[in-house]
């Protein structure tokens, strides 16, 4: 699963898209590189966890907040979570499979 694709499955959820190329070009033109890539969508990510904390806190304090619009939230943050969790289960299993190449 390309990051591309990836990102598109989340950006309906989150507040914003998780785009990892915000101009549109590969990763080396737009954002210097993969670990650039990599810390925008970690950053993304805890933007969204952030957000979903700072929503439940106020429901929980009694103020203003929409229970449809904080469980909402919360999903978001959990979807977000899971794919990165994803993308570094395929990152260490490439790392793993690369480690046992012989040359």
């Amino acid at each position: 699963m390309s990051m591309n694709i990836a990102a598109s499955m989340v950006s309906p959820l989150a507040s914003g898209p998780l785009t990892p190329f915000p101009s549109g070009g590969d990763a080396a033109e737009s954002s210097g590189g993969f670990g650039d890539v990599l810390k925008n969508a970690i950053n993304q990510v805890q933007g969204l966890q952030g957000s979903a904390d700072q929503q439940v806190n106020t429901l929980l304090s009694g103020g203003n907040a929409d229970m449809s619009k904080v469980m909402i939230s919360v999903e978001k943050a959990d979807v977000a979570f899971q794919l990165m969790m994803q993308v570094r289960n395929k990152i260490v299993s490439a790392y793993q499979d690369i480690e046992k190449m012989q040359f």
